[in-house]
């Protein structure tokens, strides 16, 4: 069971570094992130309605950011809640594991998102703006992120119900 933490600790780095290094570009909507949900906003507005689309296109990109950064806090908390145990600030903690498997479960919700709208959506899966091709790299860590945060969610459950007995 050593191999576990080291695993989910690799998975959660990964997935820590791709949400808060996009952090800067979604909350001060550079031109490429204006683009991206741009493109998607009017893509939603021929489904939804102007409203919404024009509202995904202006505000999606804080929505998704605020949710990156909401996991990655999640995902990175045990390692601040074991801080705090041994410096006996606190004198329990989620496990591990429990909050690993949360963490996951969030990761992949939020980039199934990302795929689904690579895939589904005239942004495609390699995003091309003002002749600048991203070569898939969006979507390729996209990806990524869900497959790694099913996996990452699917053995930390186990292992948390197991520690539990269940």
């Amino acid at each position: 069971m050593k191999i576990l933490p080291i695993f989910s600790w690799a998975v959660v780095l990964w997935t820590a570094k791709v949400f808060l290094f996009s952090l800067p570009y979604k909350f001060t909507l550079h031109p490429d992130t204006q683009h991206i949900f741009g493109v998607i906003g009017a893509w939603m507005q021929g489904f939804l309605g102007e409203t919404i689309g024009t509202g995904f296109a202006n505000y999606g990109s804080y929505a998704v950011g605020s949710v990156e950064l909401i996991t990655s806090l999640v995902l990175l908390s045990p390692a601040v809640f074991w801080l705090l145990l041994k410096a006996k600030v606190i004198k329990s903690a989620p496990s591990r594991s429990a909050v690993h498997a949360l963490g996951g479960l969030m990761a992949a919700a939020v980039m199934g998102g990302a795929v689904f709208f690579h895939l589904f959506t005239p942004l495609g899966i390699v995003v091309i703006h003002e002749g600048q091709s991203d070569g898939g790299s969006l979507f390729y860590a996209a990806t990524s992120i869900l497959v790694l945060g099913l996996v990452l969610f699917m053995t930390n459950y186990r292992a948390y119900k197991s520690n539990l007995g269940l």
